[in-house]
Order: C-alpha cells, then sequence, then structure tokens
C-alpha cells in the first residue's frame, strides 16, 4: 500500500478505453506500475483484445483487461441520451460507455479515486496524478492540464488555424475522479467529459493540477469526424454560453437555442470565410474545407427542439443512473465485480444499443 505524502492520495486505479494495438499501452504500464494501482483496459475494436493486452502485458503487471461489449456490461442501464438522437446525429463510439463501466466497476471493488486515461495520453510525473488525486477531498473532479497536440473539436481545430485564439478544456483524456460521493455519468455523445461535470448549477468544483502530454492526430484525416463532433460540440458550446453569461441551464429553452443554432451557422461559415488565408499547404487546406461544410451540413440536422428534448433526457438519465449506482454492492474482489457487471439484471434490464463497437 502506497502511503502518499501530504497534499497527495492514492490512485487506486488507472482505467484506460482502447481500440488500438497494446503497444499504445507501454507508457501507461510504466505508470501503473509507478502509482502501484491495477491498470484496467476497456478493449473494442479489430485492433486490439483483452487477449492480446494480457499477452503484451510485462511480467508482474496487476492488469485487469476486459474485451468491452454489451455482454460484459449486461448490467448497466440503457440510457436515454444513447437512442434519443437521428442515427445520423449519434455518436457511434463506446467511450463514454467504457468510462461508465469503469466508474460501476470502481464502486463496487470500493476504488475511491481512478484516474481516466486516453491510450494517446503521457503522463510526465507519476506525482501529477497523485496530487490530483489529493485534490478531491475539496473537489469533485482534478483535471490535469493538456500540453503537446491541442485536444479540441475539428472546428475548433480550423478556428485556431485561421488565427482564432482558442483555448483547450481538460476533460476525460486526462482526469482524477472520486467515486463514493459522486454519481454522475458519462452520455454517449462529444463532449461527454463536459456533461459528467455539468450539474443544473454550472459546473461542479474542479481543480486543475500537472500537465500530460497530447500525442499528435490529423484532425481533418475524414469528414467523418467533424461529423461525428457537431451534436456534442453544439450542446457544449450552447450550455457554456449560457453558464458564461451568468445564466443557468433552466434558461436553455427553445428560444436560446434557436439563437445558438444561427450563431454556430455563422461562426463555421466566418471559418470558411478565412480559410484562404489560412497558413497552411494547399492540401490541408482542402481537408478543412471538406471537414468544415461536413460539420456544417450536420448542423442543418439539429433543432432547437432536439437540443432542449436531449437536455431532458439527461435529466432523466442522471436520476437513472443515480438509481444504479445506489443499488450496487461495494467493497467486493473485483472478480466479482465483473462477474456482476456481466450479470443481466433480474428485471431485464440491458445495456443493449448504449454500445457501439467501436472506437476507444
Amino acid at each position: 500500500m502506497f502511503d502518499a505524502p501530504a497534499g497527495m492520495a492514492r490512485i487506486d486505479a488507472i482505467v484506460v478505453p482502447t481500440a488500438r494495438p497494446s503497444r499504445y499501452l507501454r507508457h501507461v504500464f510504466r505508470l501503473a506500475d509507478a502509482l502501484r494501482c491495477p491498470l484496467v483496459v476497456l478493449c473494442s475494436g479489430k485492433w486490439t483484445s483483452a487477449g492480446k493486452v494480457r499477452a503484451d502485458a510485462p511480467p508482474g503487471a496487476d492488469l485487469i483487461a476486459v474485451d468491452f461489449n454489451e455482454h460484459a456490461a449486461a448490467r448497466l442501464p440503457t440510457l436515454e441520451t444513447s437512442t434519443v438522437l437521428p442515427k445520423k446525429l449519434r455518436r457511434h463510439a463506446d467511450t463514454a460507455a467504457k468510462r461508465n463501466y469503469a466508474l460501476a466497476l470502481a464502486r463496487i471493488a470500493g476504488w475511491e479515486r481512478i484516474a481516466f486515461l486516453d491510450d494517446d495520453i503521457e503522463v510526465g510525473a507519476p506525482d501529477d496524478l497523485r496530487r490530483a488525486a489529493g485534490l478531491l477531498d475539496r473537489f469533485d473532479a482534478a483535471g490535469l492540464s493538456i500540453g503537446g497536440f491541442p485536444d479540441n473539436s475539428v472546428v475548433c481545430h480550423a478556428y485556431r488555424a485561421v488565427g482564432g485564439h482558442q483555448e483547450t478544456f481538460v476533460g476525460g483524456g486526462a482526469l482524477v475522479v472520486e467515486t463514493v460521493r459522486d454519481v454522475a455519468f458519462f452520455p454517449n455523445i462529444y463532449n461527454e467529459d463536459w456533461f459528467y461535470l455539468l450539474t443544473e448549477q454550472g459546473l461542479r468544483p474542479l481543480a486543475v493540477t500537472g500537465q500530460v502530454k497530447q500525442a499528435p492526430y490529423d484532425p481533418f484525416r475524414t469528414t467523418s469526424r467533424a461529423r461525428a463532433e457537431e451534436m456534442g460540440d453544439v450542446l457544449a458550446e450552447g450550455v457554456f454560453w449560457l453558464l458564461d453569461e451568468g445564466r443557468s441551464l433552466a434558461e436553455a429553452d427553445l428560444r436560446h437555442w434557436s439563437a445558438f443554432l444561427v450563431r454556430r451557422r455563422r461562426f463555421i461559415e466566418s471559418i470558411l470565410a478565412r480559410l484562404p488565408h489560412a497558413r497552411v499547404d494547399d492540401d490541408e487546406r482542402r481537408r478543412m474545407e471538406e471537414s468544415l461544410r461536413a460539420a456544417r451540413g450536420r448542423l442543418a440536422l439539429i433543432s432547437p427542439d432536439l437540443c432542449v428534448e436531449y437536455l431532458d433526457k439527461w435529466r432523466a438519465d442522471g436520476k437513472v443512473w443515480r438509481e444504479f449506482v445506489e443499488l450496487l454492492p461495494t467493497g467486493k474482489p473485483v472478480g466479482y465485480a465483473l462477474r456482476y457487471l456481466a450479470t443481466p439484471d433480474r428485471r431485464g434490464t440491458r445495456a443493449g444499443r448504449q454500445y457501439p463497437p467501436t472506437k476507444r
């Protein structure tokens, strides 16, 4: 058992959702060893599996590798935020579902402080995670500042490329959370980490400490990324526009969303208008334009009514998730927890469509 120095606390587990080959986990294996905590790897997609991760793990690694699918997570409740959107506006990824699974696993296993890390994030100093855990007595979550390649949506990357001032926000890629008093969930949508941190009153108490490095990626490689992000970008940006003006989530009504959707379209079109002057080569400019047009196309499918309905479902799902979490057994061995979550509820509740078989 690690006795944390003053201002620090133990990390009970590191959780990594992944769809990549296990070589991408080398850093996090070393990190878990340094922190003396279990590493939970949730695998899906054609490039990885629990068996491959176990085979590539260092000798003696404290590893919990799970092939993540609806059978492994049969106990989790179906959430309406996973089904309310039209098919073209849904996010076909399982990142949020994996994080919800990890929250339930931690609750059963008695892990009070867990660290979510993406498989393309590198932590420079293990003590940064311990410091983040130490802040959870006063805050509901602690994020690590993300350096390296900026972690933004496609539209925001394009905005930066044309000279716009674009900040980054700490999120699920490097986030330490408390699991005992915290019963929030991750909805299956882009910016799910923003919604995890959101309440009716605004953002929950959040600390920022330390720094991690985001590996570079090409946000404009395919237009599908922009399409998949647009609904979540609209909802998150629209909500935080309200909060930045000192208003409450209760004011996210039809009038608000009608105004915001106009604002969003003008924002995308302003980036397109400035694109000819961006300091990028012709090929990247073409790909940026295609991605922006794809985002604008998805935006045209989003209505004020749909935004209001989504937030209503998010509120309802919060109650469903809280009821589910409060009925979970606690203080059990990890093996018990894995079997429990893989066993359908006696009432027939299943995760079903909540878990598309893709992505990390």
